[in-house]
């Protein structure tokens, strides 16, 4: 490549900075009252929560000059990771991550800042023998009444209680234990709450009368990946949001009398598509629907009293990651985003034709067109499943052209045509993306979701070396100059794809990826390890498995430059994992590239961490596959 070409894409990858690297709005969520609206934003820096009017139709919101006030720890930053109103308004739940950690806590903050107090913390919840508080609280459902939210408090052992809390006094009534215990839902009355439990893949819903104790399974089985449960406005419906017993997420309904509950009918399925989200109006007539079509999203609302389904407009971005209805029921607030639209807040009114969104945050929202669309492409595992991945090719490029692989992470996750710096800013430097979805990624049915558990694994991992086959045959790929990335269980299947298929690779990137799944499940939060069990393996059975599947086992193998990415808060995946697979490489006389963050957990929330993070990888990735012919670990 010529000089003046090299520097003509890196001055191009630097002009995207502005277009790149901009704040994020999500989660709008309005107050019970209809006049305030609480959202999730970086716009300061780090994901906080903000409050403000909600505004007349047709008009943005004013963003207030600050956000709430959730900092908890003066050593590190606290990110809000969810947020949810009490019923009566009075409070904003917030959940928050210290250093982006998993250790969550909740807090409740009065609107407008003035009152804040912390539910269920260390000194007041749950505590072992030893005197050790809660490692961990996460955000549940309210009950109607305002006078409790559900919350789950994870303590040392790894046990999560599903608890309903009084925020006045403090005390808590436990209602399901087990790894991920949650409060989904508390019906009009009080009377009775919704829990789910059971690990991942193998999900069930507990109907609990809080009068007499009765308890009601509701998926019978406990072999669901989705499972979410809402009463209607009267609570004598309850409506079910779940793939148990169908290859698809749906929306199911029961009724409920005082001693009964009927068995499930289906109030909207698709075969082929997936609902990824329920929104219920505040009058119970109708619900907004959110399916997952082939990885685009797609807005229906549908009539509950005859289930008549109709279109809602387009939202701005091909991702739908947040819906709900105004207080009045007249329109939707819509959190989207698109390969080339950043994450943002619309409004779409309801019951108009053809009506267009209305920008609410930001206050402009446009496509930007300096930015790439990316292709679906289909191809095969080399046992014959059909997969798919997304194709983020430089515009003009022609022929087989430097290409990274990017896995993401789950693996229940998808890959899907979000809003994706870290992709543009390496076609805008010459290199292409391809994002495959490898089987065990959701969107596919649950047949696909679950066919990388356990021994599976190793046909999962070939889905890899697929992706590189079709990638060559197609000519889109130039075979010299390939390289391979992910987070999370994308990171763990780039070591793994470097380490088992070492000559396909120019280059690797892992972030966050567990390097030994042994150490991992020692080191991880323990609820994390026991959810895990149904997809790895069990390590107190399954140590033979987890030491096959470990890449740090096959790190002699490793021939291609490695950059490591990882968050000093992480205790999802650990640091350990990556410092024992850089140390693995230098013993062996490698040189790999290791970007630490020391205020970042699992994900990089921070705004400077997320530009310096694209920065890095993209100077790593351009460099190494541009110069394939002189390659070493």
């Amino acid at each position: 490549m010529d000089t003046f070409t090299e520097r003509r894409r890196a001055q191009l990858a630097g002009d995207l900075g502005e277009h790149l690297i901009v704040p994020s709005y999500r989660s709008p969520l309005p107050s019970p009252d209809g006049t305030l609206l609480a959202w999730v934003s970086d716009r300061d820096g780090r994901p906080r929560a903000w409050v403000a009017p909600l505004p007349a139709p047709d008009e943005p919101v004013a963003q207030p000059a600050a956000p709430l006030d959730t900092e908890v720890d003066p050593a590190v930053a606290c990110d809000v990771t969810a947020i949810n109103w009490s019923p009566d308004g009075t409070y904003l739940a917030c959940q928050i991550a210290p250093g982006g950690g998993e250790r969550t806590r909740v807090l409740l903050l009065t609107p407008d800042g003035v009152e804040r107090r912390e539910i269920a913390a260390a000194s007041e919840s749950m505590v072992d023998s030893e005197g050790s508080g809660s490692r961990a609280v996460t955000l549940g459902a309210w009950s109607p009444s305002g006078r409790q939210l559900g919350v789950t408090i994870y303590g040392p052992d790894g046990e999560g209680l599903a608890c309903l809390v009084d925020v006045r006094d403090g005390s808590s009534t436990v209602l399901a234990s087990g790894p991920a215990a949650v409060v989904c839902a508390v019906s009009r009355d009080g009377r009775r709450a919704v829990v789910r439990t059971g690990r991942r893949g193998f999900r069930g819903l507990e109907l609990i009368d809080l009068w007499t104790g009765r308890r009601v399974e509701l998926l019978p089985g406990h072999d669901a990946t989705v499972a979410d449960a809402r009463f209607g406005v009267t609570g004598a419906v309850l409506y079910l949001h779940t793939d148990a017993g169908r290859e698809r997420p749906s929306l199911l309904a029961c009724s409920l009398s005082d001693d009964e509950v009927s068995l499930a009918w289906d109030v909207a399925a698709r075969s082929g598509d997936d609902l990824d989200q329920v929104a219920l109006d505040p009058a119970g007539a109708r619900a907004a629907l959110v399916w997952n079509v082939d990885g685009r999203s797609e807005l229906e609302l549908i009539d509950l009293r005859d289930g008549i389904a109709s279109p809602v407009s387009d939202q701005p971005g091909d991702v739908v990651t947040g819906v709900a209805f105004t207080r009045d029921g007249e329109a939707l607030l819509v959190a989207s985003e698109g390969p080339t639209l950043p994450p943002g807040i619309t409004r779409i009114a309801l019951d108009v034709p053809l009506a267009e969104p209305a920008p609410l945050l930001p206050a402009d929202i446009a496509v930007v067109d300096e930015l790439v669309d990316p292709t679906l492409h289909e191809f095969r595992g080399e046992d014959g499943l059909l997969l798919t991945g997304w194709l983020f090719r430089p515009r003009g490029a022609y022929g087989a052209t430097p290409t990274l692989i990017w896995l993401h992470g789950g693996p229940e996750a998808q890959e899907r045509p979000i809003f994706q710096p870290l992709f543009q800013a390496l076609v805008a430097a010459g290199v292409q993306v391809f994002a495959p979805n490898v089987r065990g990624s959701a969107g596919f049915g649950r047949s696909f979701s679950q066919a990388d558990d356990r021994d599976r694994r190793f046909t999962a991992i070939t889905d890899v070396r697929a992706a590189v086959s079709f990638l060559r045959a197609s000519g889109l790929a130039d075979p010299d100059r390939i390289g391979v990335s992910g987070r999370s269980y994308g990171g763990y299947l780039t070591l793994v794809a470097l380490a088992w298929f070492p000559e396909l690779f120019a280059v690797g990137v892992d972030v966050c990826g567990m390097s030994d799944l042994e150490t991992f499940y020692t080191d991880t939060e323990p609820w994390i390890a026991a959810a895990a069990t149904t997809k790895y393996g069990d390590p107190a059975a399954d140590g033979d498995l987890l030491r096959a599947l470990s890449p740090i086992h096959s790190v002699d193998r490793i021939a291609a430059p490695l950059m490591v990415v990882h968050g000093k808060y992480d205790t999802n995946v650990p640091l350990g994992e990556a410092s024992r697979i850089v140390e693995a490489l230098r013993e062996r006389g490698a040189s790999p590239r290791f970007l630490l963050f020391d205020d970042e957990g699992h994900e990089t929330h921070a705004v400077a961490h997320r530009a310096e993070f694209v920065t890095e990888v993209v100077h790593w990735v351009t460099a190494h596959l541009r110069e394939a012919e002189s390659q070493t670990a």
